[in-house]
């Protein structure tokens, strides 16, 4: 049986000065955590995390705030992220929805980003997404703890 855990590191940018004088971002994630894999399971191994947006209103009565949830690629590529644990990779893969159908990508080379706003008032608002993992089945890989990394952009 081998550990797998996919970390989130958290990147906020924003939009411009005069877009974060209004209002301010903040993001944070739970990582998606494979526990442990059987590379003679017939089935893939699925997991979630999360990602949450929290903003609130810096200035004014209230605001439209819209925002683009983009994640890197890790050490692998779009196409397959890899979790490593020294030289052993084992593909997996991110998504923006529980049946699979769209990579959470940059929103380029095939992928998808989750884009979302909503009317900010006088009280913070926080938003929850889902992020999907999978690992596909029959990898054939050495025991050890593997991770991988991936960089979330919030863009408000």
């Amino acid at each position: 049986m081998k550990s797998l855990l996919a970390a989130f590191l958290m990147l906020l940018t924003g939009a411009g000065p005069a877009a974060a004088a209004l209002a301010s971002c903040t993001a944070s994630a739970t990582p998606v955590n494979f526990g442990a894999y059987d590379p003679l399971a017939l089935g893939d191994t699925p997991s979630t995390g999360s990602v949450t947006v929290s903003c609130n209103l810096v200035l004014g009565i209230s605001l439209l705030v819209a925002y683009n949830i983009k994640l890197s690629a890790g050490s692998g590529s779009f196409a397959a992220r890899t979790l490593r644990s020294g030289g052993n990779a084992i593909q997996y893969n991110l998504y923006t929805n529980a049946g699979y159908g769209t990579v959470w990508g940059d929103g380029g080379a095939g992928t998808g980003q989750v884009s979302d706003g909503y009317l900010l008032g006088l009280a913070n608002a926080t938003r929850n997404y889902p992020v999907f993992g999978r690992i596909p089945a029959r990898q054939m890989v050495g025991a050890g703890a593997y991770a991988d990394s991936i960089v979330v952009t919030i863009s408000y």
